[in-house]
């Protein structure tokens, strides 16, 4: 029987996560700091469709954070955000040729600029920040990684949002991914986020 991204319980950890750090805004919260404590959840399988909501809840948080939006205003858009994520099937990366991290940079832009089919500038932008993921994943070969697509579709993700809708997002520094040992198909040495 196929697991469903509904049927991990972890999901409801994400938004509780998200939700609770909105209880201590003086602090800045770093887009991938968030990202890494939320990947950690035990429950949570190595690959899965989950990463594609991860991207868009991790961005959207981090945004009405900086924004001083209220948590119902978060909440809110998790629940939009998550709907849409549930549209994007697993294996997409190498079955359609996007990857739904990439896709996730999408849906967070797509609700923090209110983008419809109809939105003229932000309609285009919408497809490219999630252009400008898919082009920084395709830099490295397969097989996939979801955690290495989550860091790159954050990076990328941040940047295009500081740039284009001037939202303050908390510096990364330095990433060194933490997950790598769970992964028999790491690339290792030959992905920037390996630690040497």
């Amino acid at each position: 029987m196929e697991i469903l991204p509904e049927d991990i319980p972890a999901y409801d950890k994400v938004n509780e996560i998200c939700l609770n750090t909105f209880n201590d805004q003086n602090q800045d919260l770093a887009p991938v700091a968030l990202a890494e404590k939320i990947m950690g959840i035990p429950e949570l399988p190595f690959h899965h469709p989950f990463h594609h909501y991860l991207v868009s809840a991790v961005l959207l948080t981090c945004s009405y954070r900086s924004l001083g939006e209220d948590r119902k205003t978060l909440d809110n858009a998790l629940k939009i955000a998550y709907e849409r994520s549930l549209k994007v099937l697993k294996g997409f990366c190498g079955l359609y040729g996007c990857c739904g991290a990439a896709v996730g940079l999408g849906i967070a832009y797509s609700i923090l600029t209110n983008t419809t089919p109809l939105s003229k500038k932000s309609w285009s932008d919408t497809n490219r920040i999630t252009g400008l993921g898919l082009i920084e994943m395709a830099k490295y070969s397969g097989p996939r990684c979801c955690k290495r697509n989550t860091y790159i579709a954050l990076l990328q993700g941040v940047a295009f949002i500081r740039e284009n809708l001037k939202i303050h997002l908390a510096d990364e520094g330095t990433i060194h991914c933490s997950f790598y040992a769970k992964n028999k198909e790491c690339l290792k040495e030959n992905c920037c986020f390996y630690p040497l």
